[in-house]
């Protein structure tokens, strides 16, 4: 089975039904979005992209991207994504790096060709999503030139069928080998979690390139509508939610925090909602319960990582909502849920021990879900896929009910005086005070200690503020030992392309010219 079978088991609800849905402006059928997929495929193949050949796409949301990367999943080639909101000297790496042989490109980046031409003189092909641009074919016009047969690629159910970037917060992203069975595990666990009793209206916020991508497969794998948001707006969200009869869609914690401090929030209509997913970072449980209040029982959250996608545990919306009905289960909500049906999930030591519920090590997953390897880069692979487990650098531990908690990435661990101190439980107080809106907790050289705890936040606009207090509100919270040392104010933290906040960024402001780096 490949991962196009999924679309293709979608399009037999009904050749007619919205497939790709663009607010304000064009609907596409299944159908329609069918036969264009078939012309690309068709396309690729006549332009010389052979099975394996490596194929970019580099867009911003836009109704006809996802018809794009279904032409390429239905292709020869393995679909190589460009986060949009990367540099334009990061996506040429990438894409370098990636062995990019055609690429297909959005209008937004036209003044990044030069320098894309210039660096991957060997392309086969250039392709623009949503328009023409001089020497460049838009995708409507050039599929449209291509014959409509149906194409049918030669992968097996093993083969690479994409190349995904890591989230890039430790350093360049590297390159992960995704087969058709890591996805078909990862939606055999969506499904698993989120029963799909009618058919599905997914708002598609996050880019099209990132998670998102692959959630609309899902969402066609059941004849369901992909409503395309161009951005991140909240009163775009919450309209779109309202009008579309919006079931399910996915959010970052940061943009979540934007739409629950938005004014219009809580005059939505939300009743359409059946799952609302979080994912990708830590979110603060405080605002957990304030989302839970202002749409209701439909919080879903997923843990994943570009290795194994999406999927490794998740938390229901009926345990959310029996974790609210029960004041005894409330430390629920900083847990990232149960291992995924088809995944196994433990928590390793550093020998290669499985550990028993309660005692913290490394979070360590097995199964279809995790990937082949990193491209071009088997040292790496060894170190990450090892002891027959992938090992994904994030420290944690289960509970006796197998609800796992993550304490933090292993290199951001604080030890201050020989006590390893997790940033995650400090900022998780620091979330809950009045005046804080986003915050970031590390450590710092100190001549004493090694490493002080400091803790780096953005305020809420016109909430009073005063460190001292602020501080004394931690120490009550956490004690002398895990309360930050001192607070320092920016007004904006900085952010991966995907919304996380980067650590790195922020250390090295504080660690650079010391003999010691973390």
């Amino acid at each position: 089975m490949q991962l196009i079978d999924l679309f293709d088991r979608g399009a037999t609800y009904g050749a007619e039904s919205p497939c790709l849905i663009e607010p304000g402006g064009s609907t596409w059928s299944y159908a329609q979005v069918q036969d264009l997929s078939h012309r690309i495929a068709n396309g690729l193949q006549a332009c010389g992209v052979e099975r394996g050949s490596k194929v970019g796409l580099l867009s911003a949301n836009h109704v006809l991207t996802f018809a794009a990367i279904l032409g390429i999943v239905r292709s020869n080639g393995i679909w190589l994504p460009v986060n949009a909101r990367n540099a334009p000297e990061e996506n040429v790496n990438i894409l370098v790096r990636g062995g990019c042989e055609f690429l297909f490109v959005h209008s937004q980046f036209a003044a990044q060709l030069p320098l894309l031409r210039e660096a991957m003189p060997a392309l086969k092909g250039i392709v623009c999503i949503d328009a023409e641009l001089p020497g460049v074919p838009g995708l409507q016009t050039w599929a449209g030139e291509q014959p409509a047969q149906p194409f049918r690629s030669e992968d097996r159910t093993d083969d690479v069928v994409a190349i995904r970037g890591t989230g890039g917060t430790t350093g360049l992203p590297k390159g992960v080998l995704i087969s058709h069975r890591n996805y078909l595990a990862m939606y055999a666990n969506w499904y698993a979690a989120m029963p799909v009793r009618e058919r599905p209206v997914h708002l598609v916020v996050a880019p099209l390139t990132h998670a998102a991508g692959s959630l609309c497969f899902a969402t066609c794998g059941y004849g369901g509508a992909n409503i395309i948001l161009p951005s991140a707006e909240p009163a775009a969200i919450i309209e779109a939610i309202e009008r579309y009869k919006v079931t399910q869609l996915f959010l970052p914690p940061t943009v979540i925090y934007k739409l629950l401090a938005h004014p219009d929030v809580r005059r939505g209509d939300y009743r359409s909602l059946r799952y609302f997913v979080y994912s990708a970072a830590p979110m603060s449980v405080d605002k957990l319960r304030e989302a839970l209040q202002v749409f209701g029982p439909v919080m879903v959250q997923a843990y994943g990582q570009a290795e194994a996608p999406f999927a490794c545990t998740i938390m229901t919306a009926d345990e959310h909502a029996h974790i609210l009905g029960d004041p005894a289960l409330g430390h629920r909500l900083s847990s990232c849920g149960r291992a995924s049906p088809f995944v196994r999930v433990g928590v390793m030591d550093a020998e290669g021990r499985l550990l028993p519920p309660g005692e913290r090590g490394e979070i360590v997953v097995q199964g279809d879900l995790v990937m082949k390897g990193y491209y071009q880069d088997p040292e790496k692979t060894a170190e990450t896929l090892r002891h027959g487990w992938l090992h994904t650098g994030d420290v944690g531990y289960r509970d006796e009910d197998g609800y796992f908690y993550i304490v933090d990435r292993m290199k951001d661990l604080i030890v201050s005086g020989g006590f390893n101190i997790s940033p995650s439980e400090v900022e998780q107080v620091l979330w809950a005070h009045p005046a804080v809106s986003e915050c970031a907790v590390i450590g710092v050289p100190d001549s004493h200690w090694g490493e002080s705890v400091k803790a780096i936040v953005e305020l809420k606009p016109g909430v009073p503020w005063d460190e001292n207090a602020a501080l004394a509100y931690c120490r009550d919270r956490l004690g002398g030992m895990k309360a930050p040392k001192s607070i320092e104010v920016w007004p904006q933290l900085p952010r991966s392309t995907v919304g996380k906040v980067l650590k790195r960024e922020i250390r090295e402001r504080y660690w650079a010219g010391q003999s010691r780096r973390v």
